[in-house]
């Protein structure tokens, strides 16, 4: 048997270069939540997650405080039962939100760690579907100062000429006039065969302004409509789902396989974008997968390619890694020493054990001696 004799996190702030811009607001940092779960044989396993654009050290907290004194001692194996445990611990704090990423993240390291000690990939120990590559879609499109309509199809074009055949842009912040110039701009770049996804990062909180988007968006065939609504209004999903042709596809906030199957049971999203180191883990999300496989719904994981990437090669029902290619976005990348390849617009999967990836050397060799959580700003040194 093998113990967990240590769970350290902290979090780490990395600011963006040029500050990145949604429907309804702008992001100038991210703070990342970063633990490492290390067993009495000496292999370590590694958990991640987003823990916002301020306040990230909620997460770490919850880590911290909350669950490290039930995990310390415990069989690294135990991985249902420790979810149970630390689930029904956090009850009381929060079932969506920075405490289900900390569980999340605990067990994401505990995968991690239990695939390196029997020396597979992830995706192998998990039971894999694919074992050289997997699909993706390009992930991008947001606002930037200046980024003109033809500075965004010239992006959407960029990602086809390396193979991707699907693309993602965001929508919902300026008016329908300039929201169309987008699209159309986009459209007539990537060509009629190419998929692109709309992410409208909860752009609207009533039917009739959905509505009036999307008989706007409809002619150019958008593959789907993204988060129209706040994520708690589930009968607005459900109401534009039953008046578009385009699928609506949302969850990537959510957390527990309840509000999953609301979603399912409404028929509020034909997609879900199911995110593992949000929805309360690996563990819950191949449970999430599997209901959403029995109401013929297919799985496009959201964010963290570098994760996501084993959980579609062995899920049957999920289909797509979003993949983000500036690390302007997605700037974790710059916090680990190993990064995805891809090859026409498929990703390869690691051949290394576990995630197949570290933290960097810089993060590794700092978690501070005696404690389990610490902040440090990424090129600053205050730690």
């Amino acid at each position: 048997m093998t113990r967990i004799t240590e769970v350290r996190a902290r979090t780490v702030n990395v600011p963006l270069t040029n500050p990145t811009s949604f429907s309804n607001r702008k992001v100038l940092k991210r703070d990342y939540a970063l633990v490492e779960v290390v067993g009495d044989d000496g292999v370590k396993g590694i958990g991640f997650c987003y823990g916002g654009n301020n306040a990230g050290a909620l997460v770490t907290q919850a880590v911290r405080e909350l669950l490290r004194p039930i995990l310390i001692g415990q069989d690294t194996h135990r991985v249902e039962g420790l979810w149970q445990e630390i689930y029904q611990e956090s009850l009381l704090h929060g079932r969506t939100g920075s405490v289900m990423r900390a569980i999340s993240i605990i067990d994401t390291a505990l995968w991690d760690r239990n695939a390196r000690a029997a020396n597979l990939p992830l995706y192998k120990f998990l039971g894999a579907t694919d074992t050289h590559s997997v699909p993706a879609y390009a992930s991008g499109g947001y606002y930037l100062d200046g980024k003109t309509p033809e500075k965004l199809a010239e992006e959407m074009k960029g990602y086809v000429a390396k193979g991707f055949k699907a693309v993602k842009m965001k929508i919902g912040r300026e008016n329908l006039a300039g929201e169309e110039a987008r699209l159309a701009a986009v459209r007539e770049a990537v060509g009629p065969d190419v998929l692109v996804m709309l992410d409208a990062n909860n752009a609207w909180s009533d039917l009739p302004s959905a509505l009036q988007f999307m008989n706007m968006a409809e002619p150019y065939s958008p593959y789907w409509i993204e988060e129209p609504f706040s994520p708690d209004d589930i009968d607005n999903h459900r109401r534009l789902a039953a008046r578009t042709p385009v699928p609506v596809a949302t969850g990537e906030i959510e957390a527990g396989r309840w509000r999953f199957n609301e979603l399912l049971d409404k028929e509020a999203a034909m997609i879900s974008q199911t995110d593992a180191a949000v929805c309360v883990s690996i563990t819950e999300f191949r449970r999430i997968a599997a209901t959403a496989a029995s109401y013929g719904v297919e799985i496009f994981p959201h964010w963290f390619h570098d994760l996501h990437v084993h959980l579609v090669a062995s899920t049957p029902n999920a289909s797509m890694v979003e993949f983000f290619a500036d690390d302007e976005v997605l700037n974790f990348r710059k916090l680990i020493d190993t990064q995805l390849e891809f090859d026409n617009g498929r990703l390869i999967l690691p051949k290394t054990p576990g995630l197949g990836f570290g933290f960097d050397e810089d993060i590794s060799c700092a978690w501070p001696q005696g404690s389990v959580w610490a902040v440090r700003v990424v090129g600053n040194s205050q730690d």
